[in-house]
């Protein structure tokens, strides 16, 4: 059997961009496990440490912890727990596997539906190299990231199939992908309006294509037209899932969330649309990136908002101009599409935006960057190519190549850099705490990685101080900061951040301490009316949870 060779070149950069890709991520093999919900996903999760069992599979389909009902993720962790133990190496290893693999499938997937190879492998290099990724890469709780985006992507390759050949059984393979990657991370739930934008660009099932619009290459697949209203109703069943995923992430939220973070929808509003600016800022110029940037709040200037929504309409405004060029709408509405549940419209956690949010939402971005430039260079070039050249590489082929792989350098040379600052929790948080403004939670990762060391007071008590300067409100510090002056005689002064604590919202049991603990506050300054008033609020609230809380099964009696 004779292989094609438009299969043998794909397989062969498809090779080389998984092996890049692993060759960048190999310090991550010798990283430990962080202090930022590791603990939570695999080193202290007994239910993982289970390994691969019914007993496992049971849990995992029917939790909620983590804040997200994502089964699949938890069958991984415990996979590769039964595989490597505690071994954080391990567990970094499949997080890169996977983003290679990752990367691998978006340039099969994108050469397939454009049939354009040099592009489509750019937008996958991109993607592998870029610094932005490093975070969901490095981060073994962030595994849901990888495995959610894997899915994603196999979900759109099924779908070409099916649009090529439309037919109940590809159909439903589309929706089988699509559910496995929504019980992997329910941030792919925006998946039915990209395999829209799918339609209009690269397949064109929506439209005709256009006199004006660029040339397609001959071996891009041709797909059946459709009616707009045709492929809306044919998203339908995918849009069950996607409001079934949603339903069990907001159950889960208000399941597992004691935090309410009380941002009104205006600041949340402003702050979305200030993060979408510096997103864009991050693709272009990525520096000074660290895990989380800490919400504004009102802190937000009205020429930042104004500034960002400028930028944001500007874009827009360029794209819609050029509209005939399809791959700028699609890259756009992608970018814009793809970010809106993890933006802060509804508000889930104290971070402004994270890195790993932009995990797929670059994949826009990357393809109006590639495309846009290989159009432009070849409009401006192939005018200057003289006869004598035929027969040869065309100059705008060897131009973009260089250009190319300047760039991919000079990426690689960032990541790796990036890689660097994984590699053990106080790098990474002071890391944090030095490149981003005012990032009082990473001052708090500081001062609770430095206690866990057993390090003295005088190392990690000046980070919470400094957090609770930052952010008045937050509660770990001012915990850290009331327990340390009452241990020091200044029981004023305890008292004051207990009630900052207690601003915010927490668990009974928690209360119930916070309240004994002032009590105390109250007693070391000779006021037994208040210390009363404090223990006999810990008792009520200790009486609540021990009344919430189910009684144990019985146990049978062995014979």
């Amino acid at each position: 059997m004779v292989i094609p060779a438009s299969f043998r070149s794909t397989l062969l950069l498809s090779l080389l961009l998984a092996a890049a890709t692993v060759a960048l991520y190999a310090p991550v093999r010798s990283h430990p496990f962080f202090n930022m919900d590791d603990q939570l996903y695999v080193s202290q999760n007994a239910h993982v440490q289970n390994g691969l069992s019914w007993k496992t599979a049971k849990w995992a389909f029917t939790s909620v912890e983590a804040y997200n009902w994502h089964p699949l993720t938890w069958l991984s962790h415990a996979l590769d727990y039964q595989i490597y133990g505690l071994n954080p190496g391990g567990h970094h290893e499949t997080n890169v596997i996977l983003h290679a693999l990752d990367a691998a499938l978006l340039f099969w997937v994108l050469r397939r539906a454009t049939g354009y190879t040099g592009r489509s492998f750019m937008v996958a290099a991109l993607f592998a190299l870029h610094p932005i990724n490093v975070e969901a890469v490095a981060w073994v709780a962030e595994r849901k990231t990888m495995l959610s985006m894997l899915f994603l992507l196999l979900a759109l390759a099924a779908y070409l199939r099916y649009a090529l050949r439309p037919g109940l059984g590809r159909y439903l393979l589309v929706a089988l992908l699509y559910a496995l990657g929504l019980m992997s991370k329910p941030q792919v739930i925006t998946l039915p309006l990209l395999l829209l934008l799918w339609d209009y660009w690269p397949l064109q099932r929506m439209f005709a294509p256009s006199r004006s619009a660029p040339a397609e290459p001959a071996s891009r697949p041709a797909c059946p037209g459709r009616s707009l209203s045709w492929l809306v109703v044919e998203k339908l069943p995918l849009l069950v899932l996607c409001a079934a995923s949603a339903a069990l992430t907001m159950y889960a939220q208000g399941r597992t969330r004691s935090q309410t973070w009380g941002y009104t929808f205006p600041v949340r509003l402003q702050n979305a649309v200030v993060s979408y600016a510096r997103y864009l800022g991050k693709a272009f110029w990525p520096m000074a990136l660290a895990p989380e940037y800490p919400h504004p709040g009102l802190s937000l200037r009205p020429v930042q908002v104004w500034g960002a929504l400028a930028i944001l309409l500007a874009v827009s405004a360029l794209v819609a101009l050029d509209w005939r060029r399809r791959y700028l709408v699609v890259g756009w509405l992608w970018f814009l599409i793809t970010l809106v549940p993890m933006i802060g419209l509804v508000q889930v956690g104290q971070q402004a935006m994270a890195d790993r949010y932009a995990y797929g939402a670059f994949v826009g971005l990357f393809i109006m960057v590639c495309w846009g430039f290989a159009d432009l260079s070849a409009r401006v070039l192939n005018r200057r190519e003289s006869p004598a050249k035929v027969g040869k590489w065309p100059a705008s082929v060897v131009w973009q190549s260089g250009i190319g792989l300047a760039v991919l350098l000079a990426l690689s040379a960032v990541t790796y850099r990036q890689i660097g600052y994984w590699k053990d929790t106080l790098t990474l948080w002071r890391h944090a705490a030095a490149v981003v403004p005012n990032h009082w939670a990473a001052e708090d990762n500081l001062g609770v990685a430095l206690q866990s060391m057993g390090r003295p007071e005088e190392e990690f008590m000046p980070h919470f101080f400094k957090a609770t300067e930052m952010r008045a409100s937050d509660p770990l510090s001012n915990m850290h900061v009331a327990a340390y002056e009452q241990a020091h005689g200044n029981p004023r002064q305890a008292i004051v951040h207990y009630r900052r604590v207690l601003l915010n919202s927490s668990p009974p049991q928690v209360e119930a301490g916070i309240y004994q603990d002032m009590g105390l506050a109250y007693q070391q300054l000779g006021d037994p009316a208040q210390a009363q008033q404090c223990f006999d609020r810990a008792v009520t609230l200790r009486l609540a949870a021990a009344q919430a809380k189910p009684s144990p099964p019985t146990k049978a009696k062995s014979p």
